[in-house]
């Protein structure tokens, strides 16, 4: 199962750190995901995202307004694959 992870927000710096930061964490854990950028305001919406960069793990937000270090999205996504 592919774990698809969404990174929100409008292609600024803490949007592209947020995803090199994702993409540190899939390595490291070695799991099968998907990183995608998301720039639609209104998916923003959707997730309830009130400031960005946000970072949602398969549909559910679970960072705004600030970037995670590596080894609390390691974490985050560990615990999605635990599900």
């Amino acid at each position: 199962m592919t774990i698809i992870i969404k990174v929100l927000g409008p292609g600024c710096a803490n949007c592209e750190n947020l995803a090199g930061n994702a993409r540190q964490a899939v390595e490291a854990l070695g799991v099968d995901a998907t990183v995608v950028k998301v720039t639609d305001r209104a998916e923003f919406a959707r997730y309830g995202l009130l400031y960005t960069p946000g970072l949602v793990i398969d549909e559910k937000l679970v960072s705004g307004g600030r970037i995670p270090p590596v080894a609390e999205i390691t974490s985050m996504l560990a615990n999605a694959v635990a599900v």
